[in-house]
């Protein structure tokens, strides 16, 4: 096959994604002085400069929407999909189908294509692996949400939800970015694990060098982390402390290893992997450690192992969750 780049409307493709893409990501605000330095340069190429100026204007008048291909391959699904079977009342539609093909076109690009475009995601209990366009092997956890956001001058992931560990190939002229929140993460070519949190992010570096940033209230703060290192950034004294990553990462293999974790924690991650929870009962029981391998799910192997090790009982719940309490008179 020859080279799709050489082929000028698919050059005239690549540009208009990148242009549609620059315009939602500068519609995001705030809007750094790296970004706008990158748009710039990214805008320098004339061809990139006429295609986003052809977003532009397809922003400003819906009915230029119909000139790009993918949008025109959209709206013909949608526009089929809904195809009456009688001649008759095909032939009467489409007078209409004319006038409001603009509004049908606008309506699928603003809905379906620019939303989904670059995103991942996994349901709770469902692991995924994802090759990125420049190489880049992404292995969402449960229950994770992220976008893609490539561009001429560097890599940007956003991860709205979740874990990902990212193996990212190497291309020093673009910086490989996730961006969690107010947590950045910046790395060349190298192997990390990212965990959103409610405040914050966990970030687990197997292999190579990652640079980590937390923009919070007051001043930026910074960390390098070197293999082996972890850090949370929603810590108040936050600070790299050392790890074994075979243990931080043991999900992206679908177990679970804990060592000397307490109950309470240990509970609170196989749930994470659970439809219906289990619920611990206040006590001390939250406090015991808990040292074991388990498979990813496995709710029945879990609750079975921590019964038998420290007297508790087992309760369904009425949800279809299990509750654990220490055992009358235990």
């Amino acid at each position: 096959m020859g080279n799709p780049m050489s082929d000028p409307q698919s050059a005239r493709s690549v540009a208009d994604r990148e242009a549609t893409e620059w315009h939602v990501r500068l519609g995001e605000r705030p809007v750094s002085a790296e970004t706008l330095a990158a748009f710039k340069a990214w805008r320098a190429t004339p061809a990139n400069a006429e295609a986003y100026q052809r977003v532009e204007t397809l922003w400003r008048s819906s009915g230029s929407l119909s000139g790009d291909r993918d949008i025109q391959k959209l709206t013909g699904d949608t526009l089929r999909a809904s195809r009456p079977s009688k001649g008759r009342a095909r032939s009467r539609l489409i007078p209409v189908l004319a006038v409001l093909a603009p509004v049908v076109v606008a309506t699928v690009a603003l809905t379906l294509w620019l939303p989904t475009r670059g995103l991942h995601e996994t349901q709770v209990g469902e692991f995924r692996s994802v090759r990125l366009e420049d190489g880049t092997q992404v292995r969402l956890d449960t229950d994770t949400r992220l976008k893609v956001r490539f561009d001429g001058g560097q890599r940007r992931i956003f991860l709205e939800q979740g874990q990902a560990l990212f193996e990212v190939a190497h291309d020093a002229d673009r910086p490989f970015r996730v961006v969690a929140g107010e947590t950045e993460v910046t790395a060349l070519g190298t192997v990390f694990d990212v965990r959103r949190e409610p405040a914050g992010a966990r970030v687990t570096l197997v292999q190579g060098a990652v640079a980590v940033t937390e923009t919070g209230a007051g001043d930026a703060r910074r960390w390098r982390l070197g293999p082996g290192q972890q850090v949370e950034t929603a810590r108040a004294n936050a600070a790299p402390r050392a790890v074994d990553p075979a243990v931080a990462t043991s999900w992206s293999e679908g177990r679970l290893i804990f060592r000397g974790a307490p109950l309470s924690e240990a509970v609170d991650e196989v749930n994470r992997y659970l439809p219906q929870k289990i619920v611990l009962a206040p006590g001390p029981d939250a406090d015991v450690p808990v040292n074991g391998v388990f498979e990813t799910g496995d709710r029945e192997a879990f609750v079975s192992a921590v019964t038998d090790l420290f007297g508790l009982t087992a309760e369904p719940r009425a949800d279809g969750g299990v509750r654990l309490s220490r055992s009358a008179g235990g």
